[in-house]
């Protein structure tokens, strides 16, 4: 049987534990004030007992804002005399923030009589960097899938717009999702490729300029992706609002095919961090550079299938020589027409037009020149018809105008207007001025001269062959005797 350890022994091993302990270790008063503390105590903290001895921890150590759960931890130990187990930031005497994991023990006499605390420190700042880091480092993985799930669907959406525009709201959408600090606006380059235009924005304040010069973008000067606002030497774009605020931003060519079409803008302009926090805010700035970069490759795929798309459809539904609609879209055009007419009572009617005398510009002329005349009369007929007219050319000098919410008096007023404005044509043909253009018009209204389209079509025609007949260069609307 092991013989017991002699009570002055005994103290002799329980001073050098914990004088050689690498625990830190601090004993205080019912007062909590300081009466004795350990090597350990003073390597951790670069005080030594002399200088806090009848002091209180808090008032050396200077700890940051301390959480209400953890004070809330120390007053019930001290109120009940129960132990606790804290974490809590302190500073060293040099100031060195540092965090401390501690166990505070109330002692008892013999008697059972409260004499004092004691608690049992050790530093876990390096534990508790390493659970921050990994923790920052699971929500960036999270992020990252999350990104990575949401440019999926983007992706989705992108290549099942059908239009420009509804192209536009899918970008607009799909930015101010995935990256919802930043303003952003597209720029596409108008048909003459001279400026361009700003297309949709989002996420901020109407203010940003409604049409930029190439010149005025570094990125399209250099024909790369250029950011600002974290690099030693760098330059603000003439279009960005950098150069007054310094906020970070991003400009990136939407470029398909080996062709730029416009340029995306996103600026971070809540975020204009001091010195201090910028080798923080640029790790998180790289993560949005890596994420526009995959954006702006998307969106200049989508952008060009919409416009290849867009360019087939044109082809298929314009005539070439005038690019005025042309009979096939005119069938479907009319025949939807027809319909929400039918629905919700609207106005539906047709103009048809005849050149007259077209033969003789062909016979007299060369087909050259009838073609001349054909296009000067598709270009006029553009420039004189509003969006509730549309006009088509059906074929050779046939054409005809599908006309909404408009009576039978507003459309044969309107038809009228525009012969007045043929017959004032004048064009030239190698050199010399070709005869003067007229035209002949019928007009039919829905569903008085037709309940189907192919009934309004052959009214109409009805009327222009009246008109024709009563002399040409004249307006005729389709009445029963016709």
């Amino acid at each position: 049987m092991t013989k017991p350890v002699p009570k002055r022994e005994f103290d002799q091993y329980a001073i050098m534990a914990a004088e050689f302990s690498r625990d830190a270790l601090l004993v205080t008063d019912r007062e909590d004030r300081i009466v004795w503390l350990n090597r350990g105590f003073e390597l951790l903290t670069g005080f030594t007992l002399n200088e806090m001895l009848g002091g209180k921890p808090g008032d050396f150590l200077r700890g940051d804002v301390t959480e209400s759960a953890t004070i809330a931890k120390i007053e019930d130990c001290i109120t009940n005399r129960r132990p606790v187990d804290i974490e809590v930031q302190y500073r060293r005497k040099d100031g060195t923030p540092f965090w401390m994991e501690s166990r505070i023990t109330p002692v008892f006499d013999p008697q059972g009589n409260h004499t004092h605390f004691m608690s049992s420190s050790r530093d876990v700042t390096a534990r508790r960097a390493l659970e921050k880091s990994t923790k920052e480092a699971t929500e960036n993985e999270q992020l990252r899938q999350q990104e990575r799930r949401l440019l999926s669907q983007v992706s989705e959406w992108l290549y099942s717009a059908k239009s420009l525009d509804e192209l536009l709201l899918v970008i607009a959408k799909s930015l101010e999702t995935l990256m919802p600090e930043a303003e952003g606006q597209l720029y596409i380059y108008s048909n003459s490729r001279d400026s361009l235009d700003l297309n949709i924005q989002w996420g901020g304040t109407d203010t940003a300029p409604k049409q930029i010069e190439a010149d005025d973008c570094w990125a399209l000067r250099r024909g790369r992706a250029y950011s600002f606002g974290m690099r030693p030497i760098e330059f603000p774009c003439a279009h960005s609002h950098a150069a007054e605020d310094d906020s970070p931003y991003f400009c990136v060519p939407i470029t398909a095919h080996g062709q730029t079409n416009g340029l995306l803008h996103l600026d971070f302009g809540g975020f204009a961090p001091d010195r201090a926090q910028r080798e923080k805010f640029k790790y998180f700035l790289d993560q949005r550079w890596e994420l526009a970069l995959l954006c702006a490759e998307q969106i200049s795929l989508a952008i060009a299938n919409v416009q290849l798309r867009q360019e087939l459809l044109d082809q298929s539904v314009r005539d070439p020589l005038t690019n005025l609609w042309n009979r096939r879209w005119f069938l479907e055009a009319a025949h939807r027409q027809v319909n929400v007419a039918r629905t919700n009572g609207a106005n539906c009617s047709v103009i048809s037009i005849d050149v007259d005398h077209f033969k003789k510009f062909n016979d007299h002329h060369g087909h050259d020149a009838g073609d001349l005349v054909l296009r000067a009369l598709g270009a006029k007929m553009i420039e004189f018809f509003t969006e509730n007219a549309a006009p088509c050319r059906l074929g050779g000098e046939e054409f005809i105008v599908l006309c909404t919410d408009m009576s039978q008096e507003q459309t044969h007023a309107m038809a009228e207007q525009f012969r007045k404005q043929v017959a004032s044509l004048s064009v030239k043909y190698s050199g010399e001025s070709l005869p003067k253009i007229t035209i002949s018009a019928g007009v039919a209204v829905w569903p008085a001269d037709g309940a189907l389209v192919a009934d309004l079509v052959k009214s109409a025609d009805l009327a222009l062959y009246k008109a024709k007949e009563l002399g040409r260069n004249r307006v005729q609307s389709y009445t029963p005797e016709d």
